[in-house]
């Protein structure tokens, strides 16, 4: 019978049911090889992902084992971040994406930050911004994804669903501001051990039911029935039942922008920047690092920079060199997240994303189980400083580096600091275990996650490699 059933098998596809082979065989005859789709699909070279959360990480890295590209596996990642890591990267705040893509020689930013939501209505204690990641992250999908958008989000609802162990990232942060956090029904419930007084541990099973729904929402009818219709409608109410009331008319603009990078040369490179202040002051840093300016006069020009385009001034006109006069940097909250990922074809992705505060306001949207970010430039609550950057080759159409950092004002210089050492020769966990300085005094706050590949890719894949920062409670994973 053995013997007949996969010539048999082997006729029905061809006569009727074309390119169903593996898919057929799978199923009749119990071939325990993964087909597409699948994790393990893929063998050999994967190509590396980075993040802060440990987890999310794994989401990423199954999408690539599955064959899923670098935006496949980001966009798994980032909303995974929305379960594992609420109080930086909730799906109610919003970040900056790079993607660079080999087949079209070309790096994209999509930028979709927690907005200002214009005005702040009556009983909103604390203003919530305007939520740009489901749209973002769907955007960045659109263009350059692979998988079905359901599948990458799919292992998010999943996590949130069934539960997973709360990592250390998130217990440090839940530790850190618990007591003004619990007074918060919603988070109390979800992140607090019965009774409340005390949040969960590392290791602690974190379930989110009412998360899982939301998430299986997006799944099935698109992330555009958040931003409209019956499901916006309620989620109006649920901010203004949080205190931090938004509008409908103010959800439904919520739009990401994407835009192709601005470049900035470095010998036969190129590097990558979002226009944004952290992106651009890294790319600053690195540009002056590697032409051998002193420390200190790298940093007084990176946040220089940072500061005059957050004040307006273009990109395209700090990058050239010209004097700025963007002021000094204000004071910058460090709760930012950032995670890099490459594919074995050499598509990559970094984004950083933000709540703009710790656990944004610090209240959850009834009903959604998400917390909202905080409305940016409102009250005590600055705007975020994004810091990212890519570098890549035009002439070989190939990847070399995806940086992202995060730590309030100093995150630009760590970025364009551990970027520079990357370039340099040193392997991504050298150039991050290295010690940084800022202003002459050592520095613990800023956390860089980087992917290098000194030889290219397409190139030489035995020379890429991947860290998360030692200071932090991140991971890598690549190779195969």
């Amino acid at each position: 019978m053995r013997a007949r059933g996969k010539p048999l098998i082997a006729l029905l596809c061809a006569l009727a049911l074309p390119g169903c082979g593996g898919a057929l065989e799978q199923a009749v005859l119990g071939s325990g090889r993964p087909v597409e789709g699948q994790a393990g699909f893929v063998r050999g070279f994967l190509g590396g992902a980075v993040a802060d959360e440990p987890r999310a990480v794994l989401a990423a890295r199954d999408i690539l084992s599955a064959g899923g590209n670098a935006v496949d596996a980001a966009v798994a990642l980032g909303f995974m971040l929305g379960v594992t890591l609420p109080s930086r990267a909730s799906l109610a705040g919003g970040g900056v994406c790079l993607a660079f893509d080999p087949r079209r020689n070309e790096t994209i930013s999509v930028e979709f930050l927690p907005g200002n939501p214009g005005v702040v209505l009556p009983g909103s204690d604390r203003p919530a911004a305007l939520p740009g990641t489901p749209r973002g992250l769907f955007a960045l999908h659109a263009r350059l994804g692979r998988f079905p958008f359901a599948q990458v989000l799919a292992p998010a609802e999943q996590a949130a669903r069934f539960g997973t162990p709360l990592s250390r990232a998130l217990a440090s942060d839940l530790a850190a501001v618990w007591a003004p956090l619990s007074a918060d029904p919603g988070i109390r419930a979800v992140f607090g051990r019965p009774g409340g007084s005390a949040p969960l541990g590392e290791g602690e099973e974190l379930v989110q039911p009412e998360l899982a729904n939301f998430l299986g929402i997006l799944r099935s009818q698109g992330v555009g029935a958040f931003y409209q219709g019956a499901l916006a409608r309620r989620f109006v109410d649920a901010t203004a039942a949080a205190g931090g009331a938004i509008t409908l008319e103010s959800l439904r603009g919520t739009l990401p922008r994407a835009l192709v990078a601005t470049e900035l040369p470095l010998g036969p490179d190129r590097v990558q920047v979002a226009a944004v202040g952290g992106s651009v002051g890294g790319a600053v840093m690195l540009r002056d690092l590697m032409g051998r300016r002193p420390q200190a006069e790298a940093e007084q020009s990176a946040l220089a920079a940072a500061a005059a385009v957050r004040t307006g001034t273009p990109p395209e006109a700090v990058l050239s060199g010209a004097a700025v006069a963007g002021g000094a940097l204000p004071p910058v909250l460090g709760a930012t997240t950032g995670f890099a990922v490459l594919d074995r074809d050499g598509q990559a992705v970094a984004c950083a994303m933000t709540m703009n505060n710790l656990f944004g306001t610090g209240r959850m949207a009834p009903t959604f189980g998400v917390i909202l970010a905080a409305a940016p430039g409102i009250g005590a609550v600055p705007p975020a400083l994004p810091s990212l950057l890519m570098v890549t080759n035009a002439n070989l159409r190939a990847f070399r580096l995806a940086a992202v950092a995060s730590g309030g004002e100093v995150a630009p210089v760590a970025l364009g600091a551990a970027a520079a050492r990357a370039l340099a020769g040193e392997t991504a966990a050298e150039a991050l275990a290295a010690p940084r300085n800022f202003r002459g005094v050592a520095e613990a706050t800023s956390r860089v996650n980087l992917i290098s590949c000194a030889r290219y890719l397409p190139g030489l894949s035995t020379a890429c490699s991947w860290a998360a920062d030692p200071r932090g409670s991140g991971l890598a994973l690549g190779a195969d």
